[in-house]
């Protein structure tokens, strides 16, 4: 399935074979087999996988035994060419494709024929709650429509998107910034103290000024992919943000979780050309984002990094919120290589703590394929 602009291959957890449908390394086996990794060409050739980081991904699927949910979710980002898969976080973008994935799998009970039905999904991986709003015709989930999204090359129908208390207790404090600072320094092997704003929201995000890294916050892929230097700098921010808020223990430990945290960088507004050619112009956005996933600049944005910087945004004195303008808000515009998108949350400073009750946003799923993936008896 697609989900926002991410694809990877759902299953049932019912589907999977006896051994695998445990937590372990046979599961694990399995997933890399089917999207066809470890590849040490970086290309997934032999499996599933498209060889990006959006697109190397597994998810299962299972009725919820939990109250007041309809399904629970969980997800597993497959490393291109290396021999992980990584389960500390959530796919915001698959989150889509999860609602629309538990009506097409029957696991949603009450729904109507037409208009929306309400999917509540349990994140196994981060333990939240997720709502989506599916919209459904003749009881079946609709996948056409004229909803557009940046990143997705067809329109498609809306699927809205509810994170509930999406702020991650990553350091055991209970709260989103686990340093108890919206700005911190970070100090970085080569680098001088770099500022930065580390949360944990939808996903642990660590975010920094694009200028003090020595960019615009107008790159493409191309121009950071390709410069293993800039890279291995990135990595090295990430790997200091890690540490700082307790994710790690040693820098050793990030080459074994990549998916998170992730890293991000920020701009004030200013115009430029999308991958796509389209022309993003400095008056349709409040800020410039780029962010990185598994050691590689994403070609668009992760959703759950859209929920960190809707987040962060609503946070007076962040680095998203200064490069925004500053100030109290509700939602922002931000511009990604792919184009821009509008993301909310609601955020509140209570006991001199801040929290946030949920990021709302919009995205779109459907349908690929179905039917089976073959893998080799003595994959797992």
């Amino acid at each position: 399935m697609r989900g926002g602009t991410s694809k990877g291959v759902f299953f049932r957890l019912e589907d999977l074979p006896p051994a695998t449908q445990q937590a372990g390394s046979a599961r694990d086996r399995l997933f890399q087999r089917v999207i066809g990794s470890p590849d040490p060409y970086a290309a997934q050739i032999d499996g599933m996988g498209s060889a990006t980081s959006s697109t190397s991904k597994c998810v299962i699927l299972s009725k919820s035994r939990r109250p007041g949910h309809d399904v629970d979710y969980l997800y597993g980002q497959v490393a291109i060419d290396k021999n992980i898969v990584d389960w500390s976080g959530n796919c915001g973008n698959l989150s889509t494709a999860a609602g629309a994935f538990a009506i097409h799998a029957g696991y949603v009970e009450a729904m109507p024929r037409d208009g929306i039905c309400t999917v509540r999904i349990w994140q196994a991986n981060i333990g939240k709650t997720i709502v989506a709003h599916v919209p459904v015709l003749n009881g079946q989930v609709q996948e056409t429509g004229d909803f557009e999204l940046d990143g997705v090359t067809f329109p498609a129908a809306e699927i809205v998107l509810e994170f509930m208390e999406p702020a991650d207790d990553a350091d055991g404090d209970g709260g989103m910034f686990p340093t108890g600072q919206v700005v911190d320094a970070l100090e970085v092997p080569g680098i001088e103290m770099l500022q930065a704003t580390l949360i944990n929201s939808g996903i642990p995000t660590i975010f920094v000024n694009a200028a003090d890294i020595g960019y615009t916050g107008t790159e493409l892929r191309e121009s950071i992919n390709g410069d293993t230097t800039a890279l291995a700098r990135l990595e090295s921010i990430r790997v200091a943000g890690a540490l700082r808020m307790g994710l790690i223990h040693t820098a050793e430990e990030a080459t074994t979780r990549q998916h998170t945290p992730k890293i991000a960088f920020v701009a004030p507004p200013a115009g430029y050309t999308a991958s796509s050619g389209k022309r993003v112009r400095a008056e349709d956005v409040d800020i410039l984002v780029r962010a990185l996933s598994m050691g590689k600049l994403h070609h668009a944005m992760m959703g759950t990094v859209s929920v960190a910087i809707a987040t962060a945004a609503a946070v007076p004195g962040t680095l998203v919120n200064l490069a925004a303008g500053g100030g109290a808000r509700h939602s922002v515009r931000f511009g990604h290589p792919s184009g821009q998108l509008r993301v909310g949350a609601e955020a509140n400073l209570v006991d001199g703590q801040w929290t946030v009750t949920k990021a709302v946003m919009s995205r779109s799923a459907r349908i690929l394929m179905e039917g089976w993936v073959r893998v080799p008896n003595d994959s797992f």
